[in-house]
């Protein structure tokens, strides 16, 4: 739908019946199980955890946490990296070695 630069409300749903209804959440679980159980090589996840993967995907590949927070529905742009952040032990390096470099460049622009 964003693609489509059309802007989710609250009665828009990611899974709906043709009426427009929500597709009830067990149904999702009880598909989602069925599919796993024909493709023999796809590990057995739950649901969630596509969504826990999304995330850190996001965050992994340098979204900005408020995009992530957006795309999650976080009430809270803390609340993205404070529940993702762990699984990413490289981001504190990746930071440092940014930051570094930022400098790094400024010093050189300014001794020249």
């Amino acid at each position: 739908m964003l693609r489509l630069r059309i802007r989710p409300t609250d009665d828009h749903h990611v899974f709906a019946q043709a009426d427009g209804q929500p597709v009830p959440p067990n149904s999702l679980t009880h598909e989602f199980v069925w599919i796993l159980a024909q493709a023999e090589t796809l590990p057995r996840i739950r649901v969630h955890d596509l969504r826990h993967s999304h995330a850190t995907q996001m965050l992994a590949n340098g979204i900005h946490p408020k995009i992530a927070q957006e795309r999650l529905g976080h009430s809270s742009i803390a609340i993205t990296p404070d529940l993702y952040s762990h699984v990413l032990p490289g981001m504190q390096e990746d930071a440092a070695a940014k930051v570094d470099a930022a400098l790094r460049a400024a010093i050189d622009r300014t001794t020249v």
